[in-house]
C-alpha cells in the first residue's frame, strides 16, 4: 500500500512539475501557449523563431497544446504555471471577461502606440473590446469560405454564377436534372457555419435581449432554405465526406474555411478558386468567421518589464506576419493584407473591398459557443429531413439554455 501511495505522489508532483514548467517560470522567457495543433502550429513556430533572431531581451517559448483551455483552467485555478502569453480564440472573451480572467492589454497598448484600432480588421480588434476595455490584441479572421470547382463550372455552363460574387440557393437550384451521376452542387463541410450565416443574410441574430434565440422563425428559414439544396439532391449524400468528394473533383463548391486552401492547393490537377458562401439573398452575403487573439490570462507573476516584452513581440507580429497567410489564415494586420505581396494568397479575396471586409461576421454573443454547439450538433439531420425541424428546434433551444444554467451553477 505504501508503494502505491509513493507512486501516485510521483506522478502527482511530475504532473504540477510540467504545469508549472510550461508558465512563466523564466523571468527572461514569454511562455505562449496555443491551441495551433495542426499545421498552422508550424507557421507560429516560425514567426516565434523569426522574432527571437532578432535577439529581443525576453524571447518566446511557443507551447502547443490541444486541450488548452482545459490547462488554463487548472493553471487559473492553481495559480502555477500560468502562461504569459495565450492565443484564445474569439468566442472566449466574453465569458473570459466576465470571469475575470483576462488582463487587459492597457499597458501593453501604451507601450507599443502601434497596437491600434486603425491598424487591424475592425472585427478582428472590436472582438476584444468589452465595455471601452481591449483584452485582446487580433493575429487573423478565419473564415467559413466557398470553394469553387473551375473545371465543373465551365463544364455546365454556369461560370455567370460568379459574377456578382453572390452564389444563391436559387441558382444552385437550377442545377436540377442537369449534373451527370456522381456529381453534386456543394458538400456539407462546416454545414453549421453556413446556417449561422443565413441567419445574418436573413437579418437574424441568435440572441435577444441577452437571452439565447434558437427556437425562431428566423432559425427555421434559415434551415429551409440550405434543406431546399439536400431535397432537391444537389448536396453530397448525408455521411460522405464532402470535403473530400470536391478535392475529386465531384463537387462544384465546397464551403469550408480559408485555412482549407493549403490543403486544396497541395492536389493535383484541382483547379479551384474561392468566394462568398452562398445566400438565400443576392443582396446580402455573410461569412461566419472567427478570429485568433493574443491575450494575457491574469498573472500577478508576470513584470511589467514582461509585459513590454509582450509588445515588443506583438508589435513585430502586426509588421512581420504574412508568414501567418501560409497558413490559409486571413492576417488582422492592415499592414500586411495592404501589401502586394499578400495578394498570392487566395484567402485576399476576404479583404479585397470593404463590401468584403463587411462580410465577415463574428458573433459576440457571450453564450454564443452554446448556440455553435446546438447548431453543430443538430444541422445535419435537419438539413437532410431525418427529424421534424419544429420540435428540434425546441430541443435546440432547452440545449443551449440546459447549457447556460450549467455553467451559471458552476459558477457560484
Amino acid at each position: 500500500m505504501k508503494k502505491k501511495m509513493g507512486v501516485s505522489l510521483i506522478l502527482v508532483l511530475l504532473a504540477v512539475s510540467v504545469l508549472s514548467g510550461c508558465g512563466s517560470g523564466d523571468k527572461n522567457t514569454i511562455t505562449f501557449w496555443t491551441p495551433l495543433t495542426g499545421d498552422d502550429g508550424a507557421y507560429m513556430d516560425q514567426l516565434v523563431k523569426d522574432y527571437n533572431a532578432t535577439n529581443p531581451e525576453y524571447k518566446v517559448k511557443h507551447v502547443i497544446t490541444s486541450d488548452m483551455y482545459t490547462k488554463i483552467s487548472t493553471v487559473l485555478n492553481s495559480g502555477k504555471g500560468v502562461p504569459d502569453l495565450a492565443i484564445i480564440h474569439a468566442d472566449r472573451v466574453p465569458g473570459f471577461v466576465k470571469q475575470g480572467v483576462l488582463e487587459p492589454m492597457t499597458g501593453v497598448m501604451q507601450a507599443q502606440p502601434e497596437l491600434k484600432e486603425e491598424n487591424y480588421l475592425p472585427q478582428a480588434w472590436n472582438t476584444g473590446n468589452i465595455d471601452g476595455t481591449q483584452y485582446t490584441v487580433p493575429l487573423d479572421i478565419h473564415s467559413n469560405a466557398m470553394y469553387y470547382n473551375k473545371d465543373l463550372l465551365k463544364k455546365y455552363n454556369v461560370e455567370s454564377f460568379l459574377d456578382d460574387d453572390v452564389v444563391t440557393i436559387e441558382e444552385m437550384l437550377s442545377l436540377q436534372g442537369k449534373l451527370d451521376e456522381g456529381d453534386y452542387v456543394v458538400n456539407d463541410a462546416l454545414l453549421g457555419w453556413v446556417v449561422l450565416a443565413q441567419i445574418q443574410n436573413l437579418g437574424g441574430d441568435i440572441q435577444q435581449d441577452g437571452k439565447p434565440a434558437v427556437n425562431t422563425e428566423v432559425m427555421k428559414q434559415a434551415f429551409q432554405e440550405i434543406k431546399k439544396i439536400a431535397d432537391a439532391g444537389l448536396m453530397t449524400p448525408f455521411g460522405e465526406d464532402g470535403y473530400l468528394m470536391f478535392q475529386s473533383g465531384n463537387v462544384l463548391f465546397s464551403t469550408d474555411g480559408t485555412w482549407s486552401s493549403t490543403a486544396h492547393a497541395a492536389v493535383e490537377n484541382l483547379n479551384f478558386g474561392v468566394t462568398n458562401i452562398y445566400s438565400a439573398n443576392a443582396d446580402k452575403f455573410t461569412n461566419r468567421a472567427s478570429s485568433h487573439l493574443f491575450a494575457m490570462l491574469n498573472n500577478d507573476k508576470r513584470t511589467d518589464e514582461k509585459e513590454a516584452g509582450i509588445g515588443q513581440f506583438l508589435e513585430f507580429i502586426r509588421q512581420n506576419s504574412m508568414e501567418w497567410a501560409k497558413a490559409g489564415q486571413i492576417v488582422a494586420s492592415k499592414q500586411v493584407i495592404e501589401n502586394p505581396e499578400y495578394n498570392k494568397y487566395i484567402q485576399s479575396f476576404f479583404t479585397a473591398s470593404d463590401k468584403q471586409i463587411e462580410s465577415l461576421y463574428i458573433y459576440t454573443y457571450e453564450y454564443y459557443p452554446y448556440v455553435a454547439e446546438a447548431v453543430d450538433t443538430y444541422a445535419a439531420d435537419i438539413v437532410r429531413g431525418n427529424v421534424d425541424i419544429d420540435e428540434t428546434l425546441q430541443t435546440m433551444q432547452k440545449f443551449v439554455e440546459d447549457k447556460i444554467a450549467e455553467g451559471s451553477k458552476a459558477a457560484e
